[in-house]
């Protein structure tokens, strides 16, 4: 299994972590990494796109993966998730993805900028976004949204045929539940499913949230057989 964290996070958050122990108990390999410009990866997150990580990730599936791989893809890494399954068909037999934010640079992203940050965008290639989840504005770079409307998904059928199961809060303030909804109707796998957390945040890192990502990998595991 590999784990694909989100935005401006890294390898080491409470799901990744947690889902090595996992692996570790239940002898799965496991493989967690930081993006260019996350963590303690080279480069600097303004030089990061959408399309850069996840040819990143499918790098990463040619040179350290073998055999086939389940995905698992948090918020940003979710959409990671789904264009590396693409180009490596193949090779992924499963995604998990918790509060997946395909698009999110196209909608989400771009309704919460001000008329100002987005004529410094086009202006200095640059803008500072004010997330809920770091001290820090976010520097958001043109080339990011650009590459994020080249890599969008959501808005023609979406061509992985294996199973897909996604998990997400209903209480998410960053990625609307019902953008999965819109991801399971685009994919064109039969095998879908969708769980909402009623009381869940974008985050789902509380104990019981964790032990459903597990329980979730398990019946994952077990509709694509022995790996």
């Amino acid at each position: 299994m590999v784990f694909l964290h989100g935005l401006k996070s890294d390898m080491n958050g409470g799901k990744a972590l947690y889902v090595e122990q996992w692996c570790h108990q239940h002898n799965r390999p496991f493989l967690r990494f930081d993006q260019l410009g996350h963590g303690q990866s080279s480069g600097q997150f303004i030089d990061g796109t959408i399309g850069r990580w996840a040819e990143d990730t499918v790098a990463v599936l040619d040179s350290l993966c073998d055999g086939p791989q389940v995905l698992i893809g948090s918020s940003m890494g979710g959409w990671v998730m789904l264009l590396a399954a693409l180009a490596r068909p193949e090779k992924v037999v499963g995604l998990l993805g918790i509060a997946p934010a395909p698009d999110f640079t196209d909608d989400l992203t771009r309704s919460q900028i001000s008329p100002e940050q987005w004529e410094a965008l086009q202006r200095d290639g640059i803008c500072y976004f004010n997330s809920d989840y770091s001290c820090d504005p976010y520097p958001l770079t043109k080339a990011l949204f650009d590459d994020g409307h080249a890599n969008s998904l959501l808005h023609s059928p979406i061509p992985y045929h294996g199973p897909v199961r996604i998990l997400h809060g209903q209480q998410d303030d960053s990625v609307p539940w019902e953008r999965s909804l819109t991801l399971a109707r685009q994919l064109v796998s039969d095998d879908v499913l969708c769980t909402f957390i009623k009381r869940g945040d974008h985050r789902l890192s509380e104990p019981e949230d964790l032990e459903r990502m597990t329980r979730t990998l398990d019946e994952l595991l077990a509709r694509v057989g022995p790996t």
